[in-house]
């Protein structure tokens, strides 16, 4: 059942189910990015955000879905927030939404590797984890490119079945 204030549904409810605009599969609070949902002293609800990385495209699209699943269910003053500390991270996307990807062929990422405070070191020549293919369990996988239809994502094939998938970069 859905708890209401003042007649009005749950505001972290609804903002629970506003999709992500370039992985629909998943919702905001599948992926890690929906941080934060409350209703203020005077009415406004506040929402904040994370986005997966820096000058990421769908932070507009983001910030609209919100505002206007949260309108439609009768909130007129509605604020959305960028949070950007702590960075998100890979690990913030939920077991549940790590199935939403297999199950729509898009291989999920690893942990996030664990790193010391400070900046963040560049390893130029990382080493490709094994990835087993969404399609068919198969460890027989190959990068076919570092970037897909988001920078977000890597494209791969697999050597068995011969499908292309998307993998999720570890973050």
């Amino acid at each position: 059942m859905t708890s209401v204030r003042g007649g009005l549904p749950d505001v972290r409810e609804i903002a629970e189910t506003v999709t992500d605009p370039e992985l629909p599969m998943l919702t905001l609070a599948d992926l890690g990015v929906l941080r934060d949902v409350w209703v203020t002293h005077a009415g406004t609800v506040v929402v904040s955000i994370t986005p997966t990385y820096s000058g990421c495209p769908a932070m507009d699209a983001m910030r609209a879905d919100l505002k206007r699943a949260l309108r439609d269910a009768g909130y007129e003053d509605v604020e959305v927030r960028t949070v950007l500390e702590p960075a998100w991270t890979t690990d913030w996307i939920s077991s549940a939404g790590r199935a939403k990807l297999a199950e729509a062929g898009i291989s999920p990422p690893h942990s996030a590797p664990i790193r010391a405070a400070g900046p963040i070191q560049l390893d130029l020549g990382a080493t490709v984890r094994v990835l087993r293919c969404p399609q068919c369990g198969s460890a027989r996988t190959e990068e076919q490119s570092r970037f897909s239809s988001t920078a977000c994502k890597s494209l791969w094939r697999c050597r068995s079945c011969l499908e292309p998938f998307e993998h999720i970069k570890e973050i």
